[in-house]
Parts: C-alpha cells; sequence; structure tokens
C-alpha cells in the first residue's frame, strides 16, 4: 500500500499526493526537503511537505514566469532569477538565444545540488550553460547590493514565511526595481490568490506604488492547488500591451515549442476575474 504525502499549507484546505517511491528525505540548514515518486505527476519535490514543483506539472509554472515577460519585452538579454533552485527557470530562460547572461540567485546551495542528482528532467542541463552566473546568496541581500541592470528579473520564491519571507517586502520590490534596466519587467510568484489573497494584494500595493503598469496574470498548475496562481508584473514600459500577432512573430522566432504557453495564452492570461482584480485595488 502506498503511503500518501499531504500538504497543509492553508488553514482550511489540504491536498495529498501518492508516495509510490520515496528517493530522498533530508533536513538542510534550512528546511527538509523531499524527493517521491507519483504516477501522475512523476517526480515530486516538496519543501516542508509543501509541493515545489513536480516533473508532471513545472513547465507551466515556469513557461509562464519566462515566457511571457521575456517576449513582451522583445529585447531582453539580462535576466535575474531569484530562488529557482531547482533549475527549471533557467531551463525556460536559456531556451532564448537572445539571453546573454541569467543571474541566478539561490539561498540554498543544497538545494541546487539535490536538484541536479534527483531532479534533472528540470534543469536539462540549465547548470552547465556558460550564459548562468550561479550566486548562492540570500535575495534581498543581493539585489540591495546588486549593480543591476537587469532587463527581465523573476522572483521564484516559495511561499511567504521562513527564508522566502522577505522576498514579500516592500523594500525588495523597491530594490528589485532599482536593479532594472530601463523598460525592464518585474515578474513574482503570488500564490493562489482565492486561498492566499493577502499574498496578492501586499504585492500588488507595493507594485502600484512603483510601476506605471502594475497588474498580475494567471496560469492554472495542478498541484499549486486552490484555484488558478497568481504571478505579479510590473514595469514601467507599455510591453504589457504588445500586439498579439507581434508576440506570435517572436514566439516563432524564438524556435520555442512550449508544453503550456502560446501567445495567445499570454494575451489571455492578463484577463482577471472579479475576485482577482477587486485584489489588485
Amino acid at each position: 500500500m502506498s503511503d500518501w504525502s499531504t500538504e497543509k499549507l492553508h488553514a482550511d484546505y489540504a491536498q495529498s499526493l501518492r508516495v509510490d517511491r520515496l528517493l530522498y528525505d533530508s533536513e538542510t540548514d534550512h528546511q527538509r526537503l523531499r524527493v517521491f515518486e507519483n504516477p501522475t505527476f512523476g517526480r515530486v519535490l516538496t519543501l516542508d511537505d509543501v509541493v515545489q514543483t513536480t516533473e508532471g506539472d513545472n513547465a507551466i509554472y515556469h513557461e509562464m514566469l519566462t515566457h511571457v515577460p521575456i517576449l513582451a519585452h522583445g529585447a531582453a538579454q539580462r535576466v535575474c532569477i531569484v530562488g529557482g533552485g531547482d533549475g527549471g527557470m533557467a531551463r525556460e530562460v536559456l531556451k532564448h538565444a537572445g539571453v546573454t547572461h541569467v543571474t541566478m540567485v539561490e539561498i540554498d546551495a543544497g538545494v541546487v545540488e539535490f536538484s541536479r542528482q534527483y531532479l534533472p528532467a528540470l534543469s536539462q542541463g540549465a547548470f552547465d550553460d556558460p550564459r548562468l552566473d550561479l550566486v548562492i546568496a540570500d535575495g534581498a541581500d543581493f539585489m540591495r547590493n546588486t549593480p543591476g541592470g537587469y532587463d527581465v528579473i523573476i522572483v521564484d520564491s516559495t511561499d511567504p514565511v521562513g527564508p522566502g519571507e522577505v522576498l514579500f517586502t516592500d523594500t525588495f520590490y523597491g530594490h528589485a526595481k532599482r536593479a532594472l534596466a530601463p523598460d525592464g519587467i518585474l515578474v513574482t510568484q503570488n500564490g493562489v490568490p482565492f486561498l492566499q489573497p493577502d499574498e496578492l494584494s501586499n504585492t500588488m500595493r507595493a507594485f502600484t506604488a512603483l510601476f506605471a503598469d502594475a497588474t498580475c496574470y494567471l496560469a492554472t498548475i495542478p498541484t499549486y492547488a486552490g484555484g488558478p496562481m497568481a504571478f505579479g508584473w510590473g514595469s514601467d514600459s507599455d510591453a504589457r500591451a504588445t500586439p498579439l500577432d507581434v508576440l506570435q512573430g517572436r514566439f516563432q522566432a524564438a524556435g520555442l515549442d512550449p508544453f503550456y504557453y502560446t501567445p495567445e495564452v499570454h494575451k489571455a492570461a492578463f484577463a482577471l476575474p472579479g475576485y482577482v482584480r477587486r485584489l489588485l485595488r
């Protein structure tokens, strides 16, 4: 009989995944990491029993946090990823030939090491790409001190508890804005707004004060359960208004073959249901 891994991130709602085979179970200095196999989702990474990523549905999350800002920008060369120790975000960014430099800032070297060993399907060699500069550091400290000049900054954070908490503060977002090049775009992971409304509204309050264009967009990722997930969007450019035909041209030129992303999905992701729109006010 299989065991079940139960995530109790929310007070009134839980999700369980069948553990077919436990591959890894260890506590690092910062957190408890587990990797197990599930018949539907493949290998699953949990952090303190909360699902971080799976082989089965990670592409939705990673494609929507990378291709949306990069293709909307149209000329992104320098990208910064905060978090993303599993390498999935870097994998998608590096599919863009026009990107010449990626700085990836991960607080926990242990996450990178075991992801390379136990979740190689996520990074797919991204850690060996010469364009990638892996920095083991606290994301908030890095953002405070970086000279910046990034066209796109992607905050691939955990939930706002423990080490990830500092990546949801007004101060961090202010430093991130300063690290953007002109017309740069900041995108963030902002949880599932039906169950985590404060996570989105707090970020949107900060973004509205910082950016000429502050909003969010949505994607449905099965293991980030409880409704669609929100991604914060902040920019002083009009990149969000990039017409569909221009996105289609850039998409074709990039030669991408995504699991989830299409230029049409890109445009539609910014159409927000009422309960999400109200959180932006």
